[in-house]
């Protein structure tokens, strides 16, 4: 289990005192040196199976080579020449293929940017500007990223909000339908859709639905911990939406580009959105965002309204066009169905023998185990997702959690069923050891989680 570290901890004390503390939740130190597939190697020479897939943007793994190959096509021809004023090949190129891909058979069009958070700002002006609305609807514990406009659609982190505010205003939250534990205290037996009739009533009495521009939804509430709403919730909301004239849009950040079986998560409800949001692993783990949405609504803003001087950079297309060929080209969608299950079959296997799993939840391989201190109260295991995480670690495995208690599962979509099943293996032993009491309490002085 020792694991020498010293190059990389000589890294992390030297990232700690020129790095903002603002921009990092602490995990353990690693530091990368080498990727490929679902393998991390450190500066020590140290490898690790990756199960974060750097927070879900690799998902063709690391460095693939078609991926590498188009990347260094590109660079031999240029670099980049802003699409603000001119013109070049591959984002034509890249944005017929996300039209093509994205969920709905109508005209639509495409605007580029460089992170997610950016594609969520540019969304909110695109709805107000098309539907001449105020209000936006988003969700309690999502999280949409970090610009000002992303960051007041997000209700996850009262660190996100201190100190900067006013934000964003006629931004409004409601509760997310998470049935394992219930906003409304209610269980899958007694449940009315409370969380529908919790819209309806703001509807009635201070949300007026005619001001309502849109309703932003993730299809699975990725930081909130790997919620999976249930399929009547999903077409209760957008039917609402489409009786009131406002705009749904899937947030597709974390869950797109083949993480759950299908091109996009909303696919898996039979939902059409008005707006999809991109960013994450569309480019293999280059810069790249992106809006696509109905024809009419991108006509609704003019030049300089949103664009970049970088968005839709020729590097990153033609690393999202390789992306895309990729994940065609290997069946990976198929793969992270079937492996996903597997996955999933493994956890709850797991759950049997172990009390501290108090439930697994998820769609391909976008998997949370959510770890509780008491199977009735349901109580959050924060500290044993720490030690669990750090452990697995020192045994060689890139694993994370968020929302304080859920084991992230989020490999590349190319990994394995060898190497998952062995990384099932080191997170069995983890918790294990954990219940045994031999992760010492230090740990957590590293180890601060999401």
């Amino acid at each position: 289990m020792e694991r020498k570290i010293n190059n990389c901890v000589e890294v992390v004390n030297e990232d700690n005192k020129v790095i903002s503390a603002a921009s990092r939740v602490p995990y353990y130190p690693l530091v990368i040196k080498k990727g490929y597939g679902s393998t991390i190697e450190d500066i020590d020479g140290n490898k690790y199976i990756d199960l974060l897939s750097s927070a879900g943007a690799i998902n063709t793994g690391h460095s693939h080579p078609k991926v590498v190959e188009a990347i260094k096509n590109q660079i031999d021809d240029f670099i980049h020449y802003t699409p603000a004023y001119m013109y070049h090949k591959p984002i034509v190129e890249l944005a017929n293929k996300l039209i093509e891909i994205t969920p709905g058979d109508f005209p639509k069009q495409v605007a580029f940017g460089l992170s997610g958070s950016d594609a969520n700002d540019g969304m909110i002006k695109l709805v107000r500007a098309y539907t001449g609305r105020s209000k936006v609807i988003s969700f309690i514990k999502a999280y949409h990223g970090s610009t000002y406009g992303s960051l007041s659609l997000s209700a996850i982190s009262l660190n996100m909000r201190k100190k900067i505010g006013p934000l964003l205003p006629d931004i409004h939250h409601i509760p997310y339908p998470d049935c394992y534990r219930c906003p409304f205290g209610q269980n899958k037996e007694s449940c009315s859709m409370e969380c529908i009739e919790y819209l309806n009533t703001a509807f009635k009495h201070y949300i007026p639905a005619q001001e309502v521009a849109a309703v932003v939804m993730e299809p699975i509430a990725g930081d909130a911990g790997l919620i999976v709403p249930p399929q009547e919730y999903i077409k209760k909301l957008y039917d609402l939406c489409k009786e009131n004239g406002i705009l749904f849009v899937s947030e597709e950040v974390q869950q797109g580009f083949g993480r759950t079986g299908k091109w996009f998560g909303i696919e898996n409800f039979k939902i059409i959105p008005d707006v999809i949001v991109i960013g994450k692993a569309a480019a293999s783990g280059l810069p790249l965002s992106a809006i696509v949405a109905k024809e009419e609504i991108m006509k609704s803003l003019e030049a300089p309204a949103h664009l970049f001087t970088m968005g839709g950079n020729p590097v990153c297309c033609s690393a999202a066009l390789a992306t895309i060929d990729v994940i065609v080209q290997e069946n990976l969608l198929e793969h992270v169905e079937k492996l996903g299950m597997h996955a999933k079959e493994r956890f709850n296997e797991m759950k049997k023998r172990y009390e501290i799993i108090g439930d697994v939840r998820g769609i391909g391989l976008s998997i949370g185990v959510d770890l509780v201190d008491d199977r009735i109260t349901k109580e959050k295991a924060q500290e044993a997702a720490a030690k669990i995480c750090y452990r697995c670690w020192e045994k060689g495995l890139i694993l994370a959690f968020f929302s304080n208690s859920v084991l992230r599962i989020q490999p590349p979509l190319v990994i394995t069923t060898e190497e998952m099943d062995k990384a099932i293996d080191i997170i069995e032993e983890a918790i294990q050891e954990y219940i045994g009491g031999q992760i010492p309490d230090e740990v957590l002085n590293v180890t601060k989680g999401w």
